[in-house]
């Protein structure tokens, strides 16, 4: 079927965080100014309906009355191992996937159950928050290996400093993010069979976050690092979701894959029991089996919008750099062209446009003059926000 992503869906008053959630972003310190004119572009779900499938299949969870503890069906894992052969070339045991009711809960317990107190844990800013509070959280330190920032906006890996950190005593995990959150890099096979070889070497053990692995931009391919680095794949731990593929963050359905069984049992014995809902199941089973259709259209949906946003910027705002991503459905963008301070920028965007992005800084010294925007809404949504950006930065 044909969707239609252009509609507007107003998520007023359906618990969504990004547009009900106003004493908790204001804690958050997101932004002091949020009102019924807000335009909410900073967390990573979309403003999309989903695939039809997926409504089928929760209409029917629904319509049985009952929603009592659920036990995982063999058709879930099947859907997991169909999807991954199909799409990644990548061959999945069964007994090597365990759920987790979410990404950050699931790095959160690696951290806990694969390091010590103090141990040093590699990340390479400027990277999604959470996986500071998931090691600074637990007692743990973070040991940075920034990302290099080309002229043009693009980011490699300083391999050179990313070895020495491995080597330093007390580190003893790597928390890749890839694709990478906010830069958009999908790193090559030789980039991540580079990182396995040090990790390996070193005896740091791999947590990938790829849970934004399906979400690539055109002419780009994904692979995951399993995959690229198969050698090394009894010391990599790979977290999947359906969450940001097929907008379903609130149905909480993480798999993480485990292919070595010792650790396989260490991460369980530390979550506890931990069991999806009915509507999950249905969820991932629907999805997986039924959602490619819908998956490739909304990829070639958010294409287009960032073509339009990179354009519209191009005109209106040419001081902003900005680059299309290789995955995610995030856009890095870099207003030190401005000579504006992060707090002016903040200002001007936040409180004077009243649109809520992420402030780079949220990711590390290392993302200061930059802001996060989410682009995976209605275009129209999209466009608002940007001319009221436009406007205010304006020279006079």
């Amino acid at each position: 079927m044909k969707y239609n992503f252009d509609e507007v869906v107003n998520r007023r008053n359906t618990y969504s965080l990004k547009w009900d959630g106003e004493s908790l972003i204001k804690e958050l310190g997101f932004t002091n100014r949020y009102d019924e004119d807000t335009i909410p572009l900073f967390t990573a779900d979309m403003d999309l309906p989903v695939p039809q499938p997926l409504i089928d299949a929760l209409h029917k969870t629904v319509d049985h009355r009952i929603y009592g503890y659920s036990v995982i069906p063999d058709e879930y894992y099947e859907a997991i191992r169909h999807w991954f052969q199909k799409r990644h070339d990548w061959e999945i045991k069964k007994e090597e996937i365990v759920y987790s009711p979410g990404t950050v809960h699931a790095l959160h317990v690696a951290v806990k159950a694969f390091t010590e107190p103090g141990d040093g844990i590699i990340i390479q800013r400027p990277v999604y928050p959470p996986f500071t509070s998931a090691i600074e959280g637990n007692g743990r330190r973070v040991v940075n290996n920034p990302l290099i920032c080309d002229e043009e906006g693009y980011y490699s890996i300083d391999f050179e400093d990313f070895e020495a950190k491995a080597k330093e005593d007390g580190t003893t995990m790597y928390i890749l993010c890839h694709p990478h959150n906010p830069t958009g890099r999908i790193f090559t096979s030789e980039e991540l069979q580079k990182l396995a070889d040090i990790c390996a070497r070193n005896d740091v053990l791999i947590i990938a976050d790829e849970i934004h692995g399906d979400l690539i931009r055109r002419n780009q391919r994904f692979i995951p690092l399993v995959k690229a680095a198969a050698n090394h794949s009894e010391h990599i731990i790979t977290c999947t979701a359906i969450n940001k593929t097929f907008n379903t963050a609130g149905l909480h359905c993480t798999n993480v894959i485990i292919p070595n069984e010792e650790l396989r049992n260490r991460f369980k014995q530390e979550q506890g029991m931990s069991l999806p809902s009915p509507f999950t199941i249905a969820a991932l089973i629907a999805v997986y089996n039924e959602g490619e259709e819908w998956l490739e259209q909304v990829k070639a949906y958010i294409d287009e919008t960032m073509d339009d946003v990179q354009t519209f910027l191009a005109e209106r705002m040419p001081q902003v750099k900005v680059r299309i991503p290789e995955g995610t459905y995030v856009m890095w963008m870099d207003f030190s062209g401005y000579g504006l301070s992060p707090e002016e920028v903040h200002e001007r965007i936040y409180h004077k446009a009243n649109v809520i992005l992420e402030d780079g800084s949220m990711f590390g010294q290392e993302g200061l003059p930059f802001q996060r925007i989410c682009v995976p809404s209605p275009r129209s949504l999209i466009k608002e926000a940007l001319e009221r950006i436009a406007r205010e930065f304006q020279i006079p």
